[in-house]
């Protein structure tokens, strides 16, 4: 099916927005998937930009994988230091908060929500979202490298990276690098929730990396409608249902309202 780009308000006396609202207001299970670019709205780079001050001369995707961190954990350990200095001072935009909302309106109306989201900065959490898959971790945890176990808590002795408590092997960011697989759980999760929803948004998203560029097709080849918030065309632009071209914080807030708060 075609793609239908249609406007950011949703007027009454247009049958395909009605038809749209008529659709996502029945949805009894909707699933939404985010990547970098609803977190550029809150100032966050996108991976692939360019660096900035003394990382400036490195690549990202040189870094985070686990032949870098084997190779030279401090050097890691303190790039993802200063980028988790960097998130924890964004805040999240009114494009998370009309998720965490959306979230809210159908859990009320005893409807299922599930936000599946790229991101590794916990910008969802902080904005009140609660259902939320993190398909490559979280920037914001720390875990074993040896173990796997997520570590909360460790003496500080001044390494870098610090050591385990447990083990004593050395502690890494929970987030899955270059290389890694996602947790079979996480995956499993997610194609789930694609599997079993009646409307699918993908929001923000380059539509490229794998396992997450799968799922919309997942949602459309069991019958869910497939929407697409992006300013950008991807390769999901031709496939999907319905694209609005927007930015998510500039769209959401309004789409939120207008389509399962106001009479039609």
């Amino acid at each position: 099916m075609g793609s239908s780009v249609i406007g950011a308000s949703i007027a009454v006396n247009n049958k395909l927005q009605k038809d749209l609202v008529k659709k996502l207001r029945g949805a009894g299970r909707v699933v939404v998937l985010t990547g970098s670019g609803i977190s550029a709205e809150s100032g966050i780079p996108t991976f692939r930009e360019a660096q900035s001050g003394l990382w400036s001369r490195y690549d990202p995707q040189e870094l985070a994988t686990p032949q870098a961190f084997k190779r030279n954990p401090k050097l890691v350990w303190e790039w993802y230091a200063w980028r988790r200095e960097m998130v924890s001072t964004a805040r999240p935009n009114p494009g998370h908060a009309a998720l965490a909302e959306l979230e809210s309106i159908l859990l009320l109306r005893s409807k299922r929500f599930t936000l599946i989201t790229q991101n590794v900065d916990g910008l969802h959490q902080r904005a009140g979202s609660r259902n939320v898959v993190e398909i490559h971790g979280n920037l914001m945890r720390t875990k074993c490298a040896q173990e796997g176990r997520v570590i909360t808590s460790w003496q500080d002795t001044g390494d870098s990276p610090p050591h385990c408590p447990n083990c004593g092997g050395f502690l890494r960011p929970d987030v899955v690098w270059f290389g890694e697989n996602l947790s079979t759980q996480t995956q499993s999760d997610a194609q789930e929730a694609a599997q079993d929803c009646d409307a699918f948004f993908s929001i923000g998203t380059s539509s490229l990396i794998e396992p997450a560029a799968s799922l919309p097709y997942i949602a459309q080849n069991n019958n869910a409608i497939v929407i697409e918030i992006n300013p950008n065309r991807t390769p999901l632009t031709a496939s999907a249902d319905v694209v609005f071209p927007y930015l998510a914080g500039e769209f959401l807030p309004n789409f939120v309202r207008t389509t399962w708060l106001n009479p039609y």
